[in-house]
């Protein structure tokens, strides 16, 4: 570590305790990589450390957390999407150098385009009339994240003129924008909670669609769909001997999923002392001792609940529900438009989006299930396909039902009784589990 020449011992010796010391060992564990994160504790650092592994897309199978005193030790067991140890000695060092940054900026801008937030009551279409008022006022959307949960939806959409590629600064066309994307998020019974707003940066995409479901209180709302097999269970009880809050959720292990656990008790004011994070399968096993920032643990039922509840919603914002499409094409005014307007046209509901341009190149991920939540006719989504492109809009995951149907539908002597599944009409190299 270099020195600047004005400092001294004692502002080095301050900087030493202050900088996270990153230990990457791929030897100890044969099926992961470890990664050790050491430092004084600060405020939101375990969501930092979680953070960059997350969105490097890195998968954490176990985690032992410890930050009680003034320090904060981590170890994290993580491999690839693919189940490997981390060989690639670029994410190495990125992750050594991200973690090692004392005050890491998290903020991400826009990268010259305007952000713009939607929050409201969701429905089938919505999205359709969204991207049909922005390409109708010339805007062209670059990249958007699009969530829902309990007939909520909430979206970060970055935009930029069609014409000029530039931001919109123009305070009159923002105002455009806002009016008519308030009158679509309203609808007929919505008049209080929708809200449009334009943002310059934020602190992460991820973490502020959270923050907007939150603040809409998703989590106190009546689910859509009243039985979900796989719904998280969480469980809260008080260590009055300690001074802790301990908090238990088990649930269908995924990707980000601790990352959304952590920043949800982040955001509702709660720092994690100790935590053991463990997955067995397809299962995921957390337990986290939390007290409140000021130092209490839970102190009441109703706060009990309301803890139960966001992370319920904080787990099952992200689930993916639905068959996953993937969008691969040459970008073009209207383009977004126009697919949601097929999919709503044939009674197809967006319950998630990833909209992203590169390079002319549209790269965009929607998860459809039918107008009420439940599994889409394989022969709609065929349908849809064919309309929009076979070579251009693709399977690339089925739900678990979809293979139930599939094994139900062989009689005797392997012969198949049903036609039309998805998974006959698609060639193999189409279907890939993400």
């Amino acid at each position: 570590m270099e020195w600047h020449a004005c400092l001294d011992e004692y502002e080095k010796l301050v900087i030493r305790m202050t900088t996270p010391r990153v230990v990457i060992d791929n030897a100890v564990c044969p099926t992961a990589t470890l990664v050790k994160v050491d430092s004084a504790r600060r405020d939101g650092i375990l969501l930092d450390a979680v953070q960059v592994l997350t969105d490097l897309n890195l998968s954490i199978k176990k985690a032992y957390i410890s930050s009680d005193g003034q320090w904060f030790m981590d170890v994290f067991h993580v491999t690839d999407l693919n189940g490997n140890k981390l060989t690639d000695e670029s994410v190495i060092s990125y992750i050594e150098q991200s973690l090692e940054t004392s005050f890491p900026d998290r903020s991400h801008g826009f990268d010259g385009s305007t952000a713009l937030e939607l929050t409201g009551t969701d429905r089938v279409g919505l999205l359709s009339e969204v991207f049909a008022v922005l390409a109708d006022l010339q805007c062209d959307v670059v990249d958007a994240k699009v969530w829902t949960h309990n007939g909520r939806i909430a979206s970060l959409i970055s935009v930029k003129d069609c014409n000029s590629g530039s931001p919109i600064n123009d305070s009159q066309q923002i105002d455009r924008i806002k009016s008519r994307l308030r009158n679509i998020l309203r609808g007929d019974n919505d008049i209080r909670s929708a809200k449009t707003s334009v943002s310059l940066a934020i602190t992460h995409t991820e973490r502020r669609l959270h923050q907007m479901m939150f603040a809409d209180s998703d989590y106190g709302r009546k689910p859509v769909l009243q039985c979900r097999e796989d719904s998280p269970v969480v469980t809260v009880q008080n260590w009055a001997e300690k001074g802790y809050s301990v908090v238990n959720v088990q649930c269908k292990d995924r990707a980000k999923l601790l990352f959304d656990v952590v920043c949800t008790l982040t955001d509702m004011q709660y720092v994690v002392f100790h935590a053991t994070i463990n997955t067995v399968e397809d299962k995921a096993y957390m337990e986290f001792y939390v007290r409140h920032t000021d130092g209490t643990p839970i102190s009441s039922e109703a706060e009990r609940q309301r803890v139960v509840q966001c992370l319920r919603a904080a787990v099952e914002r992200r689930a993916s529900d639905g068959v996953r499409l993937e969008l691969c094409t040459s970008d073009r005014q209207g383009l977004l438009a126009n697919v949601t307007r097929t999919f709503r046209e044939n009674g197809l509901n967006v319950t998630r989006a990833e909209i992203s341009t590169t390079n002319d190149i549209a790269r965009n991920v929607f998860y459809v299930t039918d107008a009420i939540g439940n599994v889409a006719d394989p022969k709609i989504i065929e349908t849809v396909r064919e309309k929009i492109g076979l070579g251009e809009l693709k399977v690339k995951e089925l739900p678990l039902i979809y293979h139930e149907r599939e094994e139900a539908a062989v009689g005797v002597g392997g012969a198949v009784l049903s036609l039309g599944s998805l998974v006959q009409k698609i060639p193999t190299e189409e279907i890939t589990n993400v």
